[in-house]
């Protein structure tokens, strides 16, 4: 990817340890966590089963090794990783490509579902 592909967010230390932010990336709204080993995920911040914009308000946490956000809706998980849904085969969010340039969060492209 190009420069202008990754959307600069905000110094990694700006982002609460096992908690979301929402930013807007390249025009749709992103959920942005740091998990307690100073990983950082993004995923769509759009919860289908609660057809709202709410997921970066969820809680974060993990199953086996699966780091996971849990809505705050409807508690379904959904791997950080990946977008998919852990209690549902058939449901996934987006997920984002993410990295860390001098210690500024960027995100970049939607990864396609595989």
């Amino acid at each position: 990817m190009t420069g202008r592909e990754w959307e600069p967010i905000c110094p990694l230390t700006a982002l609460e340890v096992e908690r979301g932010v929402t930013a807007l990336v390249h025009g749709q709204a992103v959920a942005i966590f740091r998990t307690h080993d100073d990983e950082v995920f993004a995923l769509g911040n759009y919860d289908p089963f609660a057809k709202a914009s709410v997921l970066a308000r969820g809680i974060v946490g993990t199953r086996g090794e699966i780091p996971f956000v849990a809505s705050p809706m409807h508690k379904h998980a959904f791997d950080l990783r990946t977008g998919q849904c852990l209690d549902d085969d058939h449901v996934h969010v987006p997920s984002y490509v993410v990295r860390v340039v001098e210690g500024v969060v960027q995100v970049g492209q939607r990864v396609e579902a595989a």
